[in-house]
């Protein structure tokens, strides 16, 4: 009678243990709002035994519509004990549910856990479905844009849609509404940057909440440029006031020599901020707060999309591109907002030194780099003209200058079109007022302003 008592208790005890070491698992469902034909859905899977089975569906007026189905040789008693967590995705939508129509839904994923015990993780996701494609119809004018300059263009959106814009090859503008039009009537400036071939084709694109993508082909002409590439020489003394300027501490870019922290900074702290500016998109107004051109102010040291190679000791160490101008003037002179608007930075950025960046609405926003003191800060309005602090070399500046730039919904461009009224009449705001300025030219080439040239070295 013990034997079988304590047999029993070794059972029961067994059992007890099983249940215990089946649970800690988890499901977790990537945020879905929408689905349409072909929506992708992703799953986080995290089961030290693993699972046995996966299954969605979608529910809906109440039927229940099969979506994706996995499954896994069962394990009941001989369990794995250490499965690592599992990404899956598959396509939920009306091409695997051809029955769902438009109107609300719910998603439901269940995983079965490959053990003993079984248990089941559900996951839900309230949805709506969308089925009908969003249209877009560009504007009929001619557009001509100069390659690491801007254009605008305006369009017209139905259906259902959530979002909308230009795309120009790996780039993406966003759209805002025609100023007193309805909110399908929209328009984008955006730019073709430097760094693609000359046969992209920018395109208007609508999108609903579902993915469903629609596009449209404007008339546009692209002048070609040749941006210069120039050698930048390298020696240790340069190389030991630039690292100093930027990090004196050697704490943000450590490395075994002078030359690797160089290039750490020259390239990972530059990337980095240059993403940092590219945030700022995120920071304009939907009105125009500039005034008129553009001021162009000191003698241009260095151009816009200037390609530099760097040298050392006679080898070629790095390769980066300068997205802006360098403009000097005087020690000590004042820096000038180019026009009015709203700073949205005034801080030390990096390779930039300390820098002031201005919002003058729709995305459209310029730069301020190397200063050496600043008098502004995030929020105060500027007039064009005022002063926001005074000229310097922090950053990666050899010599006193600033570094002016624009960007355009994060995507830096070619100021110089910005200098020039007629351009900005011509190109921008015809489009935006056409009863204030006129009708938009159907012939002008958007010609740059004279250029101003310098002899100082510069360096960032």
């Amino acid at each position: 009678m013990k034997i079988i008592i304590a047999v029993g208790s070794v059972v029961v005890l067994a059992l007890v243990a099983l249940l215990v070491l089946s649970t800690g698992s988890s499901l977790e469902m990537a945020p879905v709002k929408s689905i349409g034909v072909s929506t992708p859905v992703t799953l986080a899977i995290a089961n030290p035994h693993g699972v046995r089975r996966i299954s969605a569906y979608v529910e809906q007026n109440g039927a229940r519509y099969p979506v994706f189905e996995q499954s896994a040789p069962a394990r009941r008693l001989f369990w794995n004990r250490h499965q690592a967590p599992l990404k899956v995705s598959f396509e939920a939508g009306k091409n695997k549910a051809p029955n769902l129509k438009e109107g609300p839904a719910r998603l439901v994923v269940e995983t079965v856990s490959n053990d003993f015990r079984g248990s089941t993780d559900r996951a839900t996701a309230e949805v709506n479905v969308v089925l009908t494609p969003p249209r877009v119809i560009p504007d009929d004018l001619q557009h001509y844009i100069n390659q690491g300059g801007m254009e605008l263009v305006t369009f017209t959106v139905s259906g259902s849609w959530s979002e909308a814009g230009v795309k120009v090859g790996k780039y993406t503008f966003s759209s805002f509404p025609l100023p007193g039009k309805p909110p399908e009537q929209r328009f984008a400036m955006f730019a073709y940057p430097w760094d693609l071939p000359p046969d992209v084709q920018p395109l208007v694109y609508a999108r609903n909440q579902a993915g469903t993508e629609a596009t449209g082909h404007f008339w546009f002409k692209l002048f070609p440029k040749k941006f210069r590439v120039r050698d930048l020489v390298l020696d240790d003394k340069l190389m030991e006031k630039l690292v100093t300027s930027v990090d004196p501490t050697g704490q943000l870019a450590p490395g075994p020599d002078l030359l690797s922290r160089f290039l750490k900074i020259n390239s990972e702290m530059r990337q980095k901020n240059n993403q940092q500016l590219a945030d700022l998109r995120f920071k304009t107004e939907q009105k125009i707060l500039w005034n008129g051109p553009f001021i162009h102010w000191g003698k241009e040291e260095a151009d816009f999309a200037d390609v530099r190679d760097y040298v050392y000791n006679g080898k070629k160490v790095d390769h980066q591109v300068h997205l802006g101008f360098d403009l000097s003037d005087r020690q000590n002179g004042p820096v000038m907002a180019a026009n009015d608007g709203r700073v949205v930075w005034a801080s030390d950025l990096g390779i930039y030194g300390n820098c002031v960046v201005l919002d003058h609405g729709y995305g459209l926003q310029s730069i301020y780099g190397h200063m050496h003191q600043i008098d502004v800060k995030p929020g105060d309005l500027v007039k064009k003209g005022q002063s926001m602090g005074i000229a310097g070399q922090t950053g990666l500046a050899e010599g006193v200058h600033v570094h002016f730039g624009m960007q355009i919904d994060g995507v830096q461009t070619n100021p110089r079109e910005w200098w020039d009224e007629h351009w900005i009449k011509d190109r921008i705001l015809s489009k935006l007022a056409p009863e204030r300025i006129g009708a938009a030219s159907e012939t002008s080439d958007a010609p740059m302003p004279h250029k101003r040239k310098g002899k100082k070295k510069v360096t960032q």
